[in-house]
């Protein structure tokens, strides 16, 4: 302890005088070693249906129940739900790698997702029908988070079937994005 009774490790890098991190690169080491779940958000608009890999996401409420998912300013995803007032949202399992990779490695810009995949219509949503766990969500709010918007969910319907081994950030992190994040 020093005298004004804080901690202090010897060599240890207390930040710059302004405040902001003194080693972004060590930042971006630290968050790429976190092994998140990964999950796929979709939509449609008008017709027109687009998803994309997440993993920017988190329950924020128990009650009431919500849900945060951050959708990347690149993504062609984007623009579509932010104009939808319902996103699906589907919770990947281990086994899920094609899926991942599917909507993950490809932009809608250039590729039909869904028709590479089975789904079905719910609330006006394309819902994967070969994921153990997905729920719609009703749009409440968003959230500039920097490069990406968060979309504040309400919980309107989900399905649960069985245990879940969630498919991490670690699986797939050496996929090659459909558009930079």
């Amino acid at each position: 302890m020093t005298e004004q009774g804080t901690a202090t490790t010897a060599g240890a890098d207390t930040g710059s005088q302004d405040g902001e991190i003194s080693d972004l690169a060590a930042f971006h080491e630290l968050v790429g070693q976190l092994d998140y779940p990964m999950l796929i958000v979709t939509t449609s608009v008008a017709g027109e249906r687009s998803g994309c890999l997440v993993g920017f996401h988190t329950q924020c409420s128990i009650d009431p129940p919500r849900f945060l998912v951050c959708i990347s300013r690149s993504n062609h995803t984007f623009p579509m739900a932010l104009a939808s007032e319902l996103l699906a949202v589907h919770v990947l399992d281990a086994a899920d790698c094609r899926l991942a990779e599917l909507f993950g490695e490809h932009t809608g810009d250039e590729v039909d997702k869904f028709a590479a995949c089975a789904w079905r219509v719910r609330h006006r949503l394309p819902v994967l029908s070969d994921v153990k766990a997905w729920f719609v969500g009703r749009v409440l709010d968003r959230v500039d988070c920097g490069d990406h918007i968060g979309h504040l969910l309400e919980p309107i319907r989900a399905k649960f079937s069985g245990e879940l081994r969630q498919l991490g950030f670690q699986q797939v992190k050496t996929l090659n994005p459909g558009h930079p994040s």
